[in-house]
C-alpha cells in the first residue's frame, strides 16, 4: 500500500547521518490532489554539524532510495525567497498546454522520453495522471424494464452501498455523530464486488445487478490541471551534477524543436527557470545601460569624447576574469554572479580613472607630453591603486570562502570580484597608458575648426 512504502522510504531516510527528523503525509490535501501521492518534509541537522549542503543531501539519499520498488520520491531544497506560484516535485518547471487533453495525452509522454534522455537533466516527471481506472455500468434497459427497475432504483442502491448516504445523527452531552449507510470495507475492494449487489424486482424478487447490467473498464485521468482556462501538464525537472541552468534550458527548447511539437501547444518555463530566461533577456541591456550612463558622466567630468572610452577599455578583461574564475570554481553565471559583474564596471574603471585624471590635469595645467603626462601618471598612482584593489579584493574573500549559511548563495558575488579584480588588474597597468596616448593621437589628429577670416576691405569700428 502507499503507506507502507511511504514508511519505508521514511525509514531509509531517517539512516543519512545529515538527516534530524521528518513528516509524512499522504492523500489529498493543499499540495497534492490524488491519493496516490504523498508529501515528506526532511528536516537538516545545522549546517555546522552535517558540514555539507542540502544539495549534497539530495545526491546522497537518492541512491538508496531508488531502491525501493513501487514509489518514487522527488526531492528539492526549501527556498527562503522563492518566485514560484505553486508547489512542485522538483526546483524547476516547463508547462504545455493544449485546448484539447487528448492531443496533451499523446505528446507529453514524447516530450518526457526526449527530456529523460537529456544529460543536464534528472527527476524528470509530469503532473499529467491518465493511468485512473473508471468502471461503467451499461444498462440493458429492456431487461431492467421486464424486471422492474428504473434507473432511479439502481442509483439509490449504488448510493446506498458506496456513497456514505447519511441515515441519521447521534446526539450525546457534549458532541454529535453521523450514522452513515455503505457495505463492509471489503465488499468494495474490486469492481467484481458490484456482482453482489442485489436489487428487488417489481415481483418482489431479488436479481443481482450483473442481470441487466454490464461493466465496462477504461482508463481516464486521475485529474485535468489548468492554466489560463486551458488544459495544462507541467514537466518538471532537476538539474544533473555539473550541470547549469542555462544549458538546460537549452537543451529543453532544442528537444521540443527536435520532437515536432505542433504549434497549437503553448509552451514556457515557469518559475525560477522562467526567471532565469527573463534575467538572460534583460542582463546585456543593464549592462549597456550602464556603460552608457558611465560613459556620459565622465565625458562631462573631463569634457572629452575619447577618453571616457579609454577609461570603459578596462571592462572587458574585468568581464573576462569574472568569467574564468567562475569556470575554474565550477560555478554557474547566475543572477548573483551578474550582480557581482555590475559591481566590477564601478571597481574596476577606477584605475583607469586615477591614471588619466592625473595624465590630463598634468597636460593641461603643467603642458606635459602626452607620453610623459601618462608616465608620471602611472608611477605616482601605482600605489593608490594596489591599496583600493587589494581592499576590493580582500573584501571578496569572505564571499568566496564563506561556509555558513546562505553561503552558495553569496559565493559567485566573491569569486566574481577576486576573478575580475586580478585579471584586470594585471592587464590594465600595461594597456591603459597605451590606449590612452593612441587615442590622444587620434584626437590630436582631428582638424581644428578656425574662425572665419574677415571679409576684404571690412573694417572694424570701435
Amino acid at each position: 500500500s502507499m503507506a507502507e512504502r511511504q514508511r519505508a522510504l521514511a525509514e531509509e531516510i531517517l539512516r543519512d547521518p545529515a538527516v534530524e527528523s521528518l513528516s509524512s503525509f499522504i492523500g489529498i490535501d493543499g499540495v497534492n490532489t490524488t491519493l496516490n501521492s504523498g508529501r515528506i518534509q526532511i528536516n537538516l541537522k545545522p549546517l555546522d554539524e552535517r558540514r555539507i549542503f542540502a544539495t549534497d543531501v539530495i545526491r546522497r539519499l537518492q541512491a538508496g532510495l531508488a531502491r525501493i520498488p513501487g514509489i518514487t520520491l522527488f526531492m528539492q531544497p526549501v527556498q527562503d525567497l522563492t518566485v514560484e506560484d505553486r508547489v512542485s516535485r522538483t526546483q524547476y518547471q516547463y508547462s504545455l498546454e493544449h485546448p484539447d487533453p487528448k492531443e496533451l495525452a499523446v505528446w507529453v509522454p514524447r516530450f518526457l522520453e526526449k527530456l529523460r534522455s537529456l544529460p543536464e537533466l534528472t527527476d524528470v516527471a509530469s503532473d499529467q495522471l491518465n493511468q485512473g481506472l473508471q468502471v461503467r455500468l451499461r444498462i440493458d434497459r429492456d431487461t431492467a424494464s421486464r424486471l422492474g427497475i428504473t434507473p432511479q432504483m439502481i442509483d439509490d442502491t449504488l448510493y446506498d452501498a458506496f456513497g456514505q448516504r447519511q441515515i441519521s445523527t447521534m446526539f450525546t452531552q457534549l458532541n454529535q455523530y453521523r450514522v452513515v449507510l455503505e457495505v463492509q470495507p471489503h465488499f468494495k475492494d474490486e469492481p467484481q464486488d458490484l456482482d453482489r449487489i442485489y436489487l428487488r424486482t417489481a415481483a418482489g424478487g431479488q436479481v443481482p445487478l450483473s442481470a441487466f447490467c454490464r461493466l465496462e473498464e477504461s482508463a481516464v485521468p486521475l485529474s485535468v490541471n489548468h492554466q489560463g482556462q486551458f488544459p495544462s501538464v507541467t514537466v518538471s525537472f532537476n538539474l544533473a551534477p555539473g550541470a547549469s541552468l542555462g544549458a538546460a534550458v537549452r537543451a529543453i527548447e532544442a528537444g521540443r524543436k527536435e520532437i515536432g511539437l505542433p504549434i497549437a501547444f503553448q509552451a514556457g518555463f515557469e518559475g525560477t527557470a522562467q526567471a532565469f530566461q527573463a534575467s538572460l533577456q534583460g542582463e546585456w541591456l543593464l549592462i549597456l545601460a550602464a556603460l552608457v550612463t558611465v560613459y556620459i558622466v565622465l565625458g562631462v567630468l573631463y569634457e572629452s569624447y575619447i577618453h571616457p572610452i579609454t577609461i570603459l577599455s578596462t571592462l572587458p578583461s574585468a568581464g573576462v576574469g569574472a568569467v574564468i574564475a567562475l569556470m575554474i570554481c565550477g560555478q554557474d553565471f547566475s543572477v548573483i554572479a551578474l550582480i557581482g559583474v555590475i559591481l566590477l564596471l564601478g571597481i574596476v574603471k577606477k584605475n583607469a580613472i586615477m591614471m588619466i585624471d592625473f595624465a590630463l590635469d598634468a597636460e593641461r595645467r603643467e603642458g606635459m607630453a602626452p607620453r610623459e603626462a601618462i608616465y608620471q601618471a602611472c608611477l605616482l598612482r601605482l600605489r593608490p591603486i594596489l591599496m583600493t584593489t587589494m581592499a576590493a579584493l580582500l573584501g571578496g574573500v569572505p564571499l568566496a570562502l564563506g561556509s555558513g549559511v546562505g553561503s552558495e548563495l553569496r559565493r559567485p558575488l566573491g569569486i566574481t570580484m577576486i576573478g575580475g579584480l586580478l585579471f584586470s588588474q594585471v592587464l590594465t597597468l600595461y594597456t591603459t597608458p597605451v590606449i590612452y596616448l593612441a587615442f590622444d593621437r587620434l584626437a590630436r589628429r582631428r582638424p581644428v575648426p578656425q574662425p572665419p577670416a574677415a571679409a576684404p576691405g571690412s573694417e572694424a569700428h570701435a
